[in-house]
């Protein structure tokens, strides 16, 4: 059974320096019709697969909330029109802070919405200057009132550590100001640089200046120690929660659990069957006028691709992957299976297992990517 549904919205007002999502600037973009194709695409793909009782829907881009207010409004209307939603359900939009007026923050409160995800990154002006954002600190402060103001109690900060000029100081400055705001959730990313970026191309030319790696571990250290010492409990490499407000969306790709994705560029995962949309707009439109989906690409996953994904994903989890959940899902014990791996990992403590998991040892989650490619 399918219980979660992402939806790609991919206009943007501006585009941050290291960004690599499937986006366009927002003006001069067909949003009307867009959202008339997503429409589509949600009514095709539900009417072969109609059995489905949705629990999380995650709205993301791109920018959701760059869309003006009556588009606001028809998108949450085609969302809860088509998709069937369970008894409660986890309905997230992320945001960017400065964005949202209090007539858009009432159209998603009214519209089911609660849960909100602000891309804050630092509260270092300079920094977020640097890297490409357009809001100050003190709209992070507004939004976050202005959310609570209409009704929203769930709300999430994302903020990133290894960015061009930051020390550790300043990272931890970000985090004791952060901390001031009492959200229920956090995400903390380091910076990675991808192809076709502002960034990428900076690097090319010998003018980003990152972090070292070790001051990025310590940035990386200081984000644990300080979220465990202000009560959010890592549940996963990057997030941090209070107790009962871990991300249940996320927790559906960790879990490798089957999942919707709908828009230009999203990908889905269906009965074992890997998905992605054309990305381009005008791809991704075209087909849907025909009533055809707008898939690019499939992969039907083989048991042993499957086996892979759940190791390196769940393992992903401060809990890791079960050994009993996955002897359920495959028939077969992943201590047998990847017997060399784990017995390699576990001899670098990267690994450690207990209480029928397997799971990272706090020295794994610095080297995480090692472990993940060990069985790949």
């Amino acid at each position: 059974m399918i219980k979660a549904a992402y939806i790609h919205i991919p206009f943007c007002e501006h585009i941050c320096h290291y960004c690599d999502f499937n986006k366009v600037f927002l003006k001069g973009q067909p949003v009307d019709e867009y959202l008339t194709a997503l429409e589509k695409e949600i009514i095709i793909t539900l009417s072969e697969l109609p059995e489905s009782k949705i629990q999380t829907v995650f709205v993301g881009g791109g920018t959701p909330t760059a869309l003006n207010e009556s588009q606001l409004e028809r998108l949450c209307f085609i969302i809860r029109e088509h998709i069937p939603f369970a008894d409660r359900v986890e309905f997230t939009f992320e945001a960017n802070p400065g964005d949202l007026s209090f007539e858009k923050l009432k159209i998603l409160n009214n519209s089911g919405v609660n849960r909100l995800s602000f891309g804050v990154q630092s509260f270092n002006e300079e920094l977020l200057k640097k890297i490409g954002r357009v809001h100050k600190a003190e709209d992070v402060f507004h939004s976050v009132e202005a959310a609570r103001k209409a009704g929203f109690q769930n709300i999430s900060l994302d903020l990133m550590y290894g960015l061009p000029g930051q020390t550790i100081a300043e990272f931890n400055e970000t985090l004791q100001t952060a901390f001031t705001l009492e959200t229920t959730h956090f995400s903390g990313y380091s910076l990675i640089i991808e192809p076709k970026t502002i960034f990428y191309q900076l690097m090319q030319k010998g003018k980003l200046h990152v972090p070292e790696e070790d001051e990025e571990a310590a940035m990386y250290e200081i984000l644990i120690e300080q979220m465990e010492k202000h009560g959010y409990h890592q549940y996963e490499i990057s997030n941090f929660a209070k107790k009962g407000f871990e991300s249940i969306h996320n927790l559906t790709y960790w879990n490798n659990e089957h999942y919707f994705g709908f828009g230009a560029g999203a990908h889905s995962y269906l009965n074992g069957v890997r998905r992605s949309n054309y990305g381009p707009l005008k791809k991704y439109m075209t087909p849907l006028e025909e009533g055809m989906l707008p898939i690019i690409e499939e992969n039907k996953l083989s048991e042993k691709e499957m086996w892979e994904e759940e190791m390196f994903l769940g393992l992903r989890k401060i809990k890791g992957v079960s050994i009993s959940r996955f002897q359920a899902k495959f028939g077969q014990n992943p201590l047998e299976i990847f017997n060399q791996e784990i017995e390699m990992l576990i001899n670098k403590k990267l690994l450690q297992i207990s209480h029928n998991h397997i799971y990272l040892t706090k020295r794994g989650r610095f080297l995480g990517n090692e472990v993940f490619q060990a069985f790949l």
